[in-house]
């Protein structure tokens, strides 16, 4: 039984996720992204870990349009809110 402890304490050294087992600590993986078997794994505000796989299912509803998302050239995302003219006016 030692053994086995150990050999899990060091499988989460190995992957560097001691996160993992700090319960005050919110951390989001994603293993395998853009691919068929990708995972988003949830761990926030010491609730159950919550692993999310990916489905062939398209998501619905209602909602608002909050901006436009643009990924540059070198990687990077950024988030663009819509102007105040569509109507969106922020108070203040």
């Amino acid at each position: 039984m030692v053994f086995s402890v150990a050999l899990l304490v060091a499988l989460v050294m190995s992957y560097q996720l001691p996160e993992l087992l700090n319960p005050e600590e919110d951390i989001t993986l994603v293993k395998n992204p853009g691919a068929q078997d990708m995972k988003i794994i949830i761990k926030e505000n010491g609730q159950p870990i919550e692993v999310l796989n990916m489905t062939d299912n398209i998501g619905g509803g209602t909602g608002e349009a909050l901006g436009t998302a643009y990924r540059l050239a070198d990687g990077r995302v950024i988030y663009v809110p819509e102007s105040e003219e569509e109507g969106n006016e922020t108070p203040g």
